[in-house]
């Protein structure tokens, strides 16, 4: 049996359909798929700000992109603020020290869900954290991480796509010993 063909086919597109939208119902489905993502201790420490294009919260959003993102993410059907749920409110307790990695598991499985429904995730950073932030006002312990443009891809995945090898992957990146 090979690598299942929704990693092998799965690629971040830098252009997006703008005619086609994104359903409520496609919403939910990639929202589901993200909550079944294991967590340390099942405590599931992430939370998604989704916002459809040409509604008041997509503008809200696209107006801290940085200007790379900018140039392609707002033509996407659905921009996804991601969140980790890194401390205890009102303390410096960490609520889990696994929070980023379990929001990641979490965006994979979205972002996984998208392929099979023929839909193209790209996940970013390129926004203004700080402008963001005070904007969404997230809860206390709350903290955004990242955004993830999802649509149809306006581009076929490129056929040469580089990948390391799994020997690569076995290679110590440390050194002594």
């Amino acid at each position: 049996m090979g690598v299942h063909p929704l990693f092998t086919s799965r690629f971040s597109p830098l252009r997006y359909d703008p005619e086609w939208t994104i359903s409520d119902d496609d919403v939910e489905l990639l929202l589901e798929a993200a909550r079944w993502a294991p967590s340390a201790g099942n405590s599931q420490p992430w939370a998604y700000f989704t916002a459809r294009r040409d509604e008041p919260d997509h503008k809200r959003i696209v107006r801290h992109l940085a200007a790379s993102s900018g140039r392609w993410a707002p033509s996407a059907g659905l921009l996804v603020v991601t969140m980790a749920h890194r401390f205890i409110e009102d303390t410096d307790w960490a609520y889990s020290d696994f929070a980023d990695y379990d929001l990641g598991q979490s965006v994979a499985h979205l972002t996984l869900q998208a392929q099979a429904m023929g839909l193209a995730c790209r996940q970013f950073r390129a926004f203004d954290l700080d402008g963001l932030t005070a904007d969404l006002a997230p809860g206390a312990g709350w903290h955004i991480v990242s955004m993830i443009a999802v649509g149809r891809a306006a581009e076929e995945r490129p056929a040469d796509r580089a990948r390391r090898t799994t020997a690569d992957l076995r290679t110590a990146p440390w050194s002594g010993g």
